[in-house]
């Protein structure tokens, strides 16, 4: 039990880093602004960022089952 609860504390801390993460990167953000380097590099970076905390929520909910 305990090696789940530090699972759990793990993944939480890294949820939170990366939903901190997430909302820095979204302010000004507009979507991608076609012939734009800058716009594609940003929106991939959310969409990355969007992707890993939605893999964290989805682990952490299958630990706490």
């Amino acid at each position: 039990m305990a090696g789940k609860r530090e699972k759990l504390i793990e993944l939480s801390e890294k949820l939170k880093y990366y939903e901190d993460k997430l909302a820095r990167e979204m302010l000004g953000y507009r979507g991608v602004i076609h012939e734009s380097s800058v716009s594609e590099l940003k929106h991939d970076k959310v969409m990355v960022l969007k992707a890993m905390v939605a893999g964290l929520k989805e682990e952490i909910a299958k630990l706490e089952k």
